[in-house]
């Protein structure tokens, strides 16, 4: 099969890039795109590996939880903090990402007597706490993928066109576009899921717009269509300001859309809830957040749980990424990093 030809010095479509797609046989590609402080196509960089690991404190024969496997970047570090004794639990929703991450663990030596992959929502914790916990360490990456993110087949951005799609799992649920015709039958519905989901300070005039449009026949089913939508949403401000406006707009409604297709918040607030069920005595816990409404979401439950008695130690304050990191991985830079400590028996 023929590579893909483009016109220019350097690929801009993601099909193109089939140097960044195979980093394993061109792994001079990978390092030349990450050193320009940019993700190459179809990988993930695993953010706040160092911080993460200080407050897991993993020894060798622990049994943990990563709640969200993705590339397997955390997965690997906290596998080499076993070093090859204990058992680690992995989970993942997304059908074609856990294919690929699970055979590159597999081809670098973690077999299934030190890791065991499920493809389900990590909502289920309870399940699988009871047949691998409890788990003296938990980790969960609230974070998309980059992968999922830079593949404009998967619908997940607003910067290259495809289908409304959004879904983690594109074989389960309805789709983003699914949900805007569902909600935009009534504009206040759909104003209201873009403020709780993402704070976003134009949600009526763009519910308003999507609403009206959608009644008069405008197909919105690709991310570029929507896209669209913010943009006339947005036009009557003004015209110095409304790029910047709507980039974020874009970013910010996307992200509403997201959630609500994967049922992110419900799956949250299951998993938090069970927290200090499945953890061991002692058992620590770390969460990686990257909007507003999912770390309000654990500093709560991890507030009431220390003043239950049932966590004896928790984050008082945020640790965000180091200014290094951001600079070599801007997708770095929203991240929040919580942790708790169970409370001994």
């Amino acid at each position: 099969m023929r590579r893909i030809h483009y016109s220019g010095k350097y690929p801009k479509h993601f099909q193109e890039k089939y140097k960044e797609l195979q980093p394993d046989k061109y792994g001079a590609m990978a390092e030349h795109v990450t050193r320009k402080g940019n993700t190459p196509a179809g990988t993930h960089l695993p953010i706040m590996v160092r911080e993460i690991l200080e407050q897991l404190r993993i020894r060798p024969g622990d049994k943990g939880f990563d709640a969200t496997l993705g590339y397997g970047g955390h997965t690997r570090a906290m596998l080499d903090a076993l070093e090859g004794r204990g058992h680690l639990c992995a989970t993942d929703v997304d059908p074609i990402e856990i294919v690929k991450t699970e055979q590159r663990l597999r081809d670098a030596g973690y077999g299934e007597d030190i890791l065991t992959i499920r493809h389900q929502n990590f909502a289920g914790i309870r399940r699988l706490a009871a047949e691998f916990g409890p788990f003296d360490f938990i980790l969960a990456d609230l974070g998309i993928s980059s992968m999922q993110l830079d593949n404009p087949a998967r619908g997940f951005t607003y910067k290259a066109d495809g289908p409304l799609d959004l879904r983690m799992n594109p074989e389960k649920g309805e789709s983003a576009a699914q949900l805007l015709r569902k909600l935009a039958q009534d504009p206040a519905d759909l104003a209201s899921l873009f403020v709780e989901n993402s704070d976003e300070p134009y949600a009526e005039a763009i519910a308003r717009t999507i609403s009206g449009d959608l009644r008069r026949g405008v197909s919105i089913e690709t991310t570029g269509a929507l896209r669209n939508e913010i943009a006339s949403a947005l036009s009557f401000l003004p015209r110095a300001e409304q790029k910047d406006a709507v980039k974020k707009s874009c970013a910010r409604v996307f992200q509403a859309l997201r959630i609500d297709v994967n049922g992110e918040l419900e799956a949250l607030y299951t998993f938090l809830d069970a927290l200090p069920d499945v953890l061991s005595p002692g058992g620590r816990v770390a969460v990686l957040t990257f909007h507003s409404g999912e770390d309000r979401l654990v500093k709560k439950a991890f507030k009431l749980f220390w003043e239950e008695g049932r966590f004896s130690d928790l984050a008082r304050d945020v640790i965000r990424p180091s200014r290094e990191e951001c600079l070599h991985n801007p997708r770095a830079k929203p991240t929040k990093l919580r942790w708790a400590v169970k409370a001994p028996e």
